[in-house]
């Protein structure tokens, strides 16, 4: 079972980051053409922004779980503080797990249960009574980025918890 969440990880890995890739070149060439259009042609398409806006969404969730996967989380006081000492072993791990599940737990949960405990009201059925106005397609398809990267990263934890913590993949 330990080699299965570990391996199923490591693809899920491989997964998400082509997805992110692909998202990252849509944002951009939606950006491209809106910026030829506006200023060379002087008629921008509506569309454009919409999708740049949603595809930076989804990278920016995809690159969230691709980063806690190898640890290179966002260090923004790292010349401030000093390096912390790893003498804390696996109590240091458990209190990190605890806070990971405090925050993934409750925006998973919240994602299906409503806070009043219906589906009706939960975050996901809302945002499927709502559809992006230039695009024309329900917001459910934006919005569903958020359970799946918190999905994605408690399968990345659970890999963590199975031994699985070498930030180095077979393929890169």
């Amino acid at each position: 079972m330990r080699k299965f969440i570990i391996t199923l990880s490591n693809g899920v890995h491989r997964t998400v980051r082509g997805v992110a890739v692909l998202t990252v070149c849509l944002m951009f060439v939606t950006v491209m053409i809106q910026i030829i259009a506006r200023y060379v042609f002087s008629s921008p398409p509506v569309w454009t922004e919409d999708i740049a806006r949603y595809a930076m969404v989804w990278t920016g969730l995809l690159g969230a779980t691709l980063s806690f996967k190898t640890k290179s989380d966002a260090v923004l006081m790292d010349s401030v503080f000093p390096q912390r000492p790893h003498i804390l072993g696996v109590l240091g791990e458990a209190i990190q797990s605890a806070a990971i599940l405090t925050f993934v737990l409750p925006v998973l949960y919240f994602c299906f249960v409503g806070l009043r405990g219906g589906f009706a009201k939960s975050y996901l059925a809302r945002q499927s009574g709502l559809t992006a106005d230039t695009l024309g397609i329900p917001m459910v398809w934006i919005s569903v980025s958020v359970p799946i990267a918190m999905v994605i990263i408690l399968l990345h934890l659970s890999a963590r918890w199975a031994g699985g913590t070498d930030t180095k993949l077979t393929d890169e």
